[in-house]
């Protein structure tokens, strides 16, 4: 295998063998010269990076191999925020695929015309909204219910970082005063949520569930948590998250299912799913980048809607893998889902990615048909897979047209080298200062060593899986070309990987069948997969399938909350 300058760039790298600043047993003092890149450091570089080079190849590279270190310290110098995204635009609509100027949404299901009883902490939203405007419950003694609650549910599950009371009493008291004058901000009023501890809120500490951020204090509102504010939604807690989003556990300790103590809640969005299973929160806000809202979804029993890739704005969010990061609302309900989508969709100036979205145009059809919906079934996405089989036929009693589909292929590990370089570089400074080893999980299936050994990846190798991740966000498109969704188990057929690559849309719904739930009781959670920015009619389908389940909604055990 042959290279030239390109290539030469790739093998430059010295972190290959040893990470710059990390201390090493054989590291020169501090203050000494670095030695020269050698050739046997060229051989070994290119190694890793699946190369080799002529002795006379390598005499040609070393001048600048040497040189292109001092580069390299020259770029360091800069203090980068995290935030700072590279000037590299990710956009879905490449040329070929035209974004809809409309999509066509069945009618919204309207919230109940009476007071509804029951379980609060178990209410829909707009069962909870209609107690509020009812004046049946205030504002702040909704709070209050909900604060102790989750108080008390932490204690267990692990699912809060850091409360926000003294914040939401006084927003409480205000939506309060706004209702006896006569004013209704809308569904999401006094509606207490939770927010992952990727996001940014004044004078609280936001962690990324990491140690070396345990103290960090951001002084930025997230754009989607001063939307919610804006809402009249009443933020009552900052939830756990694995560590700088990977996995349940944070340095507080791992998140549990409230299913089952035993297990952990998956993640990165570990505190969000947890939180609102166990009736915490009345909804919550997740991020994903490969399956962080899906996964812990799936532990919790939680209906949740992963976006198209800039419907949701990232500014204030923590920046993992900027091509990839999305933001989205997980509940109890997709129903639920719908109502805090609204809020907080649509572009941001500041945020580059972010973008609006089609027009949802609400057309007049029975919120108990499917009829005129094509759905997609794939090889393997359905069958066999623990009481999901059943869905097809339930989409199909319901007037749908179900349709066979082939999803597209692609060598999905080599594209994710999307996500450890990406990530790596946004954490680049924690790798190089080894403050890495205060992270809770140091095995290899963790940050710290996904970081490092990323610095390995060429960029050549990183463009040429951005050029392939081209071929696939069109093969994908055209996949979708002739169905309205596609419906699949969770991680079905690499379609997770896929579409996290693509920037497609998935809706996460619960449903207990005649399987009946699993075997913790948790109820089953199938996925559905539209068309980039029809989140709102890819909502306005699940929703409808779901309401086919309108008892459907099993209550943790919570045995613990007995006892104490």
């Amino acid at each position: 295998m042959r290279a030239h300058h390109a290539a030469a760039i790739a093998v430059t790298l010295s972190s290959a063998l040893t990470v710059p600043g990390r201390a090493q047993d054989d590291a020169p003092a501090p203050d000494a010269e670095a030695p020269a890149i050698s050739a046997e450091d060229v051989r070994a570089a290119a190694r890793i990076v699946g190369l080799e080079f002529s002795d006379s190849e390598i005499e040609l590279m070393l001048p600048d191999l040497n040189e292109r270190l001092e580069v390299f310290d020259a770029l360091r110098e800069s203090d980068l925020p995290n935030g700072l995204a590279p000037a590299l635009v990710f956009d879905p609509f490449l040329p070929g695929i035209e974004p809809a100027a409309s999509q066509s949404v069945p009618p919204a299901l309207r919230a109940p015309v009476d007071v509804p009883a029951g379980d609060p902490f178990f209410l829909s939203i707009a069962e909870l909204s209609a107690l509020i405007r009812a004046r049946t419950i205030s504002c702040e003694d909704l709070t209050r219910m909900y604060l102790a609650r989750l108080k008390t549910l932490d204690e267990h599950l692990h699912c809060v970082v850091n409360f926000t009371e003294e914040r939401a009493l006084k927003q409480a008291r205000l939506l309060d005063a706004e209702i006896a004058n006569g004013k209704w901000r809308g569904p999401l009023h006094g509606i207490p949520w939770g927010v992952k501890d990727l996001m940014a809120v004044p004078e609280t500490p936001t962690t990324w569930g990491a140690k070396p951020f345990e103290g960090q204090v951001i002084d930025e509102t997230a754009e989607v948590v001063r939307r919610l504010d804006e809402a009249g939604a009443v933020l009552i807690a900052k939830l756990s998250v694995g560590a700088l989003a990977w996995g349940d556990v944070w340095y507080g300790g791992r998140t549990r299912s409230p299913w089952d103590l035993r297990r952990g809640s998956s993640g990165s969005s570990a505190g969000s799913a947890s939180a609102t299973a166990a009736g915490g929160v009345a909804f919550s806000l997740g991020t994903e980048t490969l399956g962080s809202i899906v996964s812990p979804s799936v532990a919790c029993g939680t209906s949740a809607l992963r976006p198209t890739f800039g419907r949701v704005p990232r500014t204030g969010v923590m920046a993992l893998c900027w091509s990839m990061d999305k933001v989205g609302p997980i509940t109890r309900s997709v129903g639920d889902a719908a109502l805090v989508f609204a809020a907080i969709q649509g572009r941001d100036p500041r945020d580059a990615f972010s973008r609006d979205g089609s027009v949802p145009v609400e057309r007049d059809a029975p919120v108990d048909s499917l009829e005129g919906v094509r759905i997609g079934v794939f090889e393997g996405g359905l069958a066999g897979r623990g009481g999901l089989g059943e869905v097809a036929g339930e989409l199909e009693a319901l007037g749908a047209e179900i349709v066979e589909i082939d999803l597209p292929e692609a060598p999905l590990d080599g594209l994710l080298l999307t996500l450890g370089a990406e990530a790596a570089c946004a954490f680049d400074e924690l790798t190089r200062s080894g403050d890495d080893d205060e992270l809770t999980r140091q095995i290899r299936n963790a940050w710290p060593n996904t970081f490092r050994a990323a610095r390995s990846v060429p960029a050549v190798e990183y463009l040429r899986a951005q050029r392939l991740r081209t071929r696939l966000m069109l093969d994908m498109d055209a996949a979708l070309a002739g169905v309205d969704a596609v419906v699949h188990a969770p991680y079905a057929g690499g379609i997770l990987s896929i579409t996290n690559l693509t920037g497609h849309p998935c809706v996460a719904a619960t449903f207990v069948g005649p399987e009946g739930p699993r075997q913790d009781g948790c109820p089953r959670v199938v996925c559905f997969t539209g068309h980039l920015d029809r989140d709102e009619a890819l909502m306005g389908i699940v929703a409808r399938w779901q309401r086919v389940h309108p008892e459907d909604r099993p209550v943790p055990p919570l045995a613990f909350l007995r006892e104490d």
